[in-house]
């Protein structure tokens, strides 16, 4: 008699999940293969030795407090899902007096409505803050972390 006739239903309910359940473990196994995320991306641009350039005068101060000088500063640009975010500021003073995204995603119309958005709100949250601790942009995640990233960056590199 044939192991999976009628007469043993709980074995080929058994059987069926055991399939089900190797199925789903081979098809979870798989690696896409993606770029790498925005965190990866940071991370590897730390540990290179490339940083933003700045012009005009950002004397840098020590000791983790702000510095009193004016120029403007561009971050390093940061790789993201969608395409490079760079960052360049103008401090006056000690304050950051301007924030602009000079490289960002704008490939594609999808891009461009995205990005048309969320740099004017990063902008005035960055102005607003006074630092790269801003929040995201709702449906601009990848363009506002590329962003808060090459913030970040900027500001180091004048010893903000």
């Amino acid at each position: 008699m044939h192991a999976l006739k009628k007469n043993r239903p709980l074995r080929r309910v058994t059987l069926a999940a055991a399939a089900t359940v190797t199925g789903f473990v081979l098809l979870l196994s798989l690696k896409p293969h993606t770029a790498p995320t925005a965190a990866e991306a940071a991370s590897s641009a730390g540990r290179s030795s490339s940083s933003g350039s700045s012009s005009g005068d950002s004397s840098g101060a020590s000791g983790g407090s702000k510095s009193t000088g004016t120029g403007t500063v561009t971050g390093d640009s940061v790789q993201t899902r969608w395409g490079p975010v760079q960052v360049r500021i103008t401090l006056k003073d000690g304050k950051i007096t301007e924030s602009t995204a000079v490289v960002y995603p704008s490939d594609n119309p999808r891009d461009q409505e995205i990005n048309g958005y969320a740099l004017p709100e990063l902008r005035r949250e960055t102005l607003a803050a006074q630092s790269a601790q801003i929040d995201s942009v709702s449906g601009a995640t990848y363009t506002s972390d590329g962003y808060r990233q090459s913030l970040q960056s900027a500001l180091d590199s004048a010893g903000f």
